[in-house]
């Protein structure tokens, strides 16, 4: 498994077939996924994790598997995609955990870590995270990561208009 980064308690490598357990676990938890408006079934989680594999192939980025470094058990995922926001592509750190690991402060690591590895590896000028205007505990992770609001637009998505900021960072700030 290729190892993308480290912070001090977490790590991030690219997630394979056997992390399907556990992604199905934050995937198809209600609670976790209310800004999709709907947890996964077993297809949409497949082709969610063929979707990251396909990202790795392409872009030689996506979501990675993110692991804490004293059990060795995947918590979330967390990386880099590439993004539409509102009509600008962009590179997005994203993060989803299981919900047994909230509030440990792992979503700032790992975002932090992936935040840097975006400008030190990647070479980026900027990153993004596109927020759901009700998911205030992902735009406090955004917050902790060094981003501001930049704008705001709508996604329809799952037959719903779903009002999205849009945050980011530059390498200078």
């Amino acid at each position: 498994m290729k190892h993308i980064y480290e912070t001090p308690r977490l790590y991030a490598r690219e997630l394979t077939a056997a992390d399907l357990p556990a992604l199905s676990a934050i995937l198809q938890d209600a609670e976790t996924m209310a800004a999709y408006e709907h947890a996964f079934d077993d297809a949409e989680t497949l082709a969610w994790l063929d979707k990251q594999l396909a990202r790795y192939a392409a872009d030689g980025f996506g979501l990675w598997a993110v692991v804490l470094k004293s059990t060795g058990e995947m918590l979330g995922q967390c990386g880099l995609t590439r993004q539409d926001a509102d009509g600008k592509p962009v590179v997005e750190i994203g993060y989803l955990f299981n919900r047994a690991f909230w509030h440990n402060g792992y979503a700032i690591e790992a975002a932090v870590g992936s935040r840097r590895y975006a400008f030190e590896t990647l070479g980026a000028r900027e990153v993004y995270s596109i927020i759901r205007d009700t998911n205030f505990a992902s735009m406090n992770v955004a917050i902790r990561c060094g981003m501001t609001v930049r704008g705001r637009f709508t996604k329809h998505y799952y037959g719903v208009d779903m009002p999205h900021y849009i945050f980011s960072v530059s390498n200078k700030e």
